[in-house]
């Protein structure tokens, strides 16, 4: 025999207690009695419909009709056994499957967890891009990002590029086109490295200042298995009152031996880039053949038998540099910084022993999925 809701008159706990107990009992039975999916969409409008379902009813019946001091009391029990019937419904789900030939009918637990869909795993770029943030961060530095398309003024001229620097011809630069008629220092490029988040973070922050700043950059090179016209880089400014070019070196050797291992040593050559003085180039004994040129009785080509591999380019910041942000706190006779920028394309290429870094862009899943 059907449920259905009686009109209450009891307005006792024990009672309202009784009724709900009643209500859920019959709603369980009748869930365990469908069949099909017509059986299954009969029973849910007759439980939850909005004009004549069960729950109305029982809201019409038990909540309207209490009078006024069991109003609150009844309220809290309702809305207890609405929740509870509700949960009794959506719970209520058939499979029909066939099995020896005849159907049989499955209740489907919905408490299951569901099946996990993979979400696949780091591109080896990007992995190697965190890991080199991951050990600044460590040593207190801040992520900052900018623009990748950027303005000559803080691509060029704010980091002490002159005008005729051969690093703004269109051999080397990707300029933004229909931008002949601005001023040069508001045409349009894409970046040729992350150096101008530099030069937009020391407006926006006063110093002292420690920031890793990783990212895309474009340059008009032809690919090959070393260049690409896009890559990644990961640059480091620190500024304060004192900082000497120790402390680049210490930070610097620190880092190297983070990425590559304790037993990694460092070597500094003195360089030039317009943004540092002095500038230098720094290497790290080969992680691959430990240094000593070969690999067994094969030469070491990662670092051309020299022992040695190039890994970045650093320096003292160009107090030149500073006088384009000296209104922010940065005089040049009161506060120094070191700077230094390293490919981490170049890095992973190294790492993972991958002699062409098109592989890393031509998005071939089967070599990806070999760090899946």
């Amino acid at each position: 025999m059907a449920y259905s809701v009686p009109k209450l008159t009891d307005y006792s706990a024990a009672a309202l207690e009784k009724a709900a107990a009643e209500s859920v009992r019959a709603c369980t039975d009748e869930a365990a009695a469908v069949r099909n999916d017509a059986e299954l969409k009969a029973f849910r409008d007759r439980w939850v419909a909005r004009k004549n379902g069960v729950l109305t009813q029982i809201n019409d019946l038990w909540l309207k009709g209490a009078p006024k001091d069991a109003k609150r009391e009844t309220g809290i029990r309702v809305n207890d056994l609405k929740a509870r019937i509700q949960e009794l419904v959506e719970g209520a789900h058939v499979i029909t499957r066939v099995d020896g030939g005849s159907a049989a009918t499955e209740r489907v637990d919905i408490s299951l967890p569901g099946i996990r869909r993979p979400i696949g795993a780091e591109h080896p770029v990007i992995k190697t891009l965190n890991e080199i943030v991951s050990v600044f961060q460590k040593l207190g530095y801040s992520v900052a990002e900018g623009p990748v398309v950027e303005t000559d003024y803080y691509n060029f001229e704010a980091l002490n590029f002159p005008p005729n620097h051969p690093a703004r011809d269109t051999q080397d630069t990707l300029f933004i086109a229909g931008q002949s008629a601005k001023p040069l220092r508001e045409r349009l490029l894409l970046r040729t490295h992350t150096s101008p988040v530099q030069i937009r973070t020391m407006e926006k922050m006063r110093p002292p200042l420690r920031i890793v700043i990783p990212g895309q950059v474009h340059r008009n090179d032809p690919p090959d298995a070393s260049h690409s016209p896009m890559f990644h880089q990961v640059e480091g400014l620190a500024v304060d009152t004192n900082i000497t070019f120790s402390d680049l070196k210490g930070t610097l050797d620190h880092a190297m031996k983070a990425l590559f291992g304790s037993s990694v040593k460092t070597h500094f050559r003195p360089s030039f880039f317009p943004f540092t003085e002095p500038s230098a180039e720094m290497f790290v004994s080969c992680f691959i053949c430990g240094g000593s040129g070969k690999r067994g009785a094969e030469p070491c080509r990662p670092c051309k038998q020299t022992g040695w591999i190039e890994i970045l380019g650093c320096g003292m910041v160009d107090p030149n540099v500073f006088e384009f942000v000296k209104n922010n706190g940065y005089d040049p006779k009161k506060v120094s910084g070191f700077a230094f920028g390293m490919g981490a394309d170049r890095i992973a290429l190294l790492k993972y022993g991958v002699d062409d870094i098109q592989l890393f862009f031509q998005g071939d899943v089967r070599f990806l999925e070999q760090w899946g």
